[in-house]
């Protein structure tokens, strides 16, 4: 067999569901009898473990076929050592594909849907079927890529974190975190519920909820400070529709994923007199980054893209720069 290249693919895999419940519960049979007690579809589970593993099966074949072929699952990642020039490929939902590219510099990767009755895969645009086609074209380097900005934390210890998607800073716990927050020329002490810092790519995601839901909130809530004017409306509609001004409100969170900015939103800022809530929104860019200051005697944590076992601890003493990482992620499209 003549194989297209000497270097690695890399394969990454997670764990399916059934997998999950096995760990927990040891067999197969109990893991069925604890989901159906709870009265849920185990053959649902079933399904999913069938078509992933049959999948899996596929995928090894084709890439056996082409390159050397390097197992690595989802929980490994941290501590494994992807070569400069290694070929990644990820089969599982689009959170793998963020969670592989944080810790990957340059190297591509082929996100591939196992699952697509399953799973939209927005970050997972090729099938097990594309492979014998498309691997070559990857490995020979003929396929377009798409570049993606990611975040990175660095604290004054000198670890780091890079996000794809976002990172996380504030409490471990359901509890209040105390910091210190810095943008461009403006700095102030606050007690929130944490800070997100968002990329492009995870502008769809956690941001996006946020503010929709400050949105909304606001929207709402207005309806009991209207003026004079719009407090006629509202009760000529019988209380039931908002002002027409505040009717149709959007929000519009997406940016480009090779975006050369961040976006930081801080979740529920709470005033009182030692604490402020000003900065709670705004761009973090090379020139801006966001510092943060710990005011947290323990679980203040800095962690990305939702893998909270991967994190940085933030307690008191800790300083954090929040900026553009200098290091880019790639997608085959």
């Amino acid at each position: 067999m003549v194989r297209l290249t000497d270097n690695k693919i890399v394969l990454v895999t997670r764990p399916t569901r059934l997998a999950e419940l096995v760990i927990r519960f040891n067999t197969v049979s109990q893991a069925r009898f604890y989901v159906e007690h709870q009265g849920a579809d185990f053959s649902d589970y079933l399904r999913e473990d069938e078509t992933y593993h049959q999948a899996l099966t596929g995928t090894q074949a084709v890439l056996g076929r082409v390159g050397r072929v390097q197992l690595v699952d989802r929980g490994f990642l941290p501590n494994f050592v992807f070569a400069p020039d290694d070929t990644v490929v990820t089969l599982g939902q689009d959170g793998l594909v963020a969670n592989t590219l944080k810790y990957l510099d340059g190297q591509p990767v082929v996100g591939v849907n196992p699952d697509p009755k399953r799973w939209d895969g927005r970050l997972l645009p090729f099938r097990v079927g594309d492979l014998p086609r498309l691997m070559p074209e990857v490995l020979l380097r003929k396929r377009p890529t798409r570049s993606v900005t990611m975040a990175r934390a660095e604290l004054n210890n000198g670890q780091t974190l890079y996000g794809v998607n976002d990172l996380f800073i504030g409490p471990k716990t359901h509890s209040s975190a105390r910091y210190l927050i810095r943008s461009g020329g403006e700095s102030e002490t606050q007690s929130s519920s944490g800070v997100i810092v968002s990329t492009g790519m995870g502008s769809t995601g956690w941001l996006k909820s946020l503010l929709t839901g400050a949105a909304a909130i606001n929207q709402l809530s207005g309806s009991m400070w209207l003026d004079q004017e719009a407090e006629e409306e509202y009760e000529r509609s019988g209380y039931s529709e908002l002002p027409s001004r505040r009717a149709h409100l959007r929000v519009r969170t997406e940016f480009a994923w090779d975006a050369g900015y961040l976006l930081y939103t801080v979740r529920e800022p709470f005033p009182t007199r030692t604490t402020g809530a000003s900065l709670v929104f705004g761009r973090v860019t090379p020139e801006t980054p966001l510092i943060l200051e710990s005011r947290m005697a323990e679980n203040g944590v800095i962690f990305s893209d939702g893998i909270e076992k991967d994190f940085l601890e933030f307690n008191s003493g800790t300083k954090a720069v929040i900026n553009i990482a200098e290091r880019k992620g790639v997608l085959v499209g």
